[in-house]
């Protein structure tokens, strides 16, 4: 197993979230919590899910302990586990399993990325898929009172999938490559 390179991992997630999920707007709830420095981005050095899943936990009862102007979401990134998106998906069964067993279900929710995400619709190739797409596999913890608010503040939040879905394709694959770029390298 890999060595975990914490500084390139939350090099790499910070690009993806400010170019691609800010930038290209895939989530018009998500500049104001990181521009008021309330997303906690965690790189884990778990390399089993059970690990994972302990890990995971603690960041729950962490962000249900800390006040939201402070911590408002957490996106736990975990390089070194769950690389096969099948895997990763049987796995948020156990993570939603876990919310219910902390009595968090109505408070936070975990939503999923993975560098492979796949619509159960859709083909492996199909630039869609890129909505659900991250640099590494990662487990985004959200308030739900926060999400009530952001989606009642929102003019037509059942635009959102679609607008997604069109800026996506008018992107491209190759666009999305160079979107992700790391600029060193160039």
């Amino acid at each position: 197993m890999a060595d975990l390179d914490e500084a390139a991992v939350l090099a790499e997630t910070r690009r993806w979230i400010e170019r691609a999920v800010i930038g290209l707007n895939l989530c018009p709830f998500a500049k104001a919590a990181y521009v008021r420095q309330q997303v906690r981005v965690v790189a884990s050095d778990a390399s089993t899910a059970d690990a994972l899943l302990e890990e995971l936990g603690e960041e729950l009862l962490r962000l249900r302990d800390t006040p939201a102007e402070l911590i408002d979401t957490t996106l736990l990134v975990h390089p070194l586990v769950l690389q096969d998106f099948l895997d990763y998906n049987d796995f948020l069964d156990r993570a939603d399993a876990l919310v219910e067993s902390l009595q968090l279900e109505g408070v936070l929710q975990v939503a999923s990325f993975h560098p492979d995400y796949k619509f159960a619709d859709s083909d492996a190739d199909d630039v869609e898929n890129c909505t659900n797409r991250s640099p590494y596999p990662t487990l985004h913890l959200l308030r739900e009172d926060s999400i009530d608010r952001a989606v009642a503040a929102y003019p037509d939040p059942g635009v959102i999938v679609e607008r997604n879905i069109e800026t996506l394709r008018g992107l491209g694959a190759e666009g999305w490559m160079r979107l992700l770029g790391d600029d060193t390298t160039h």
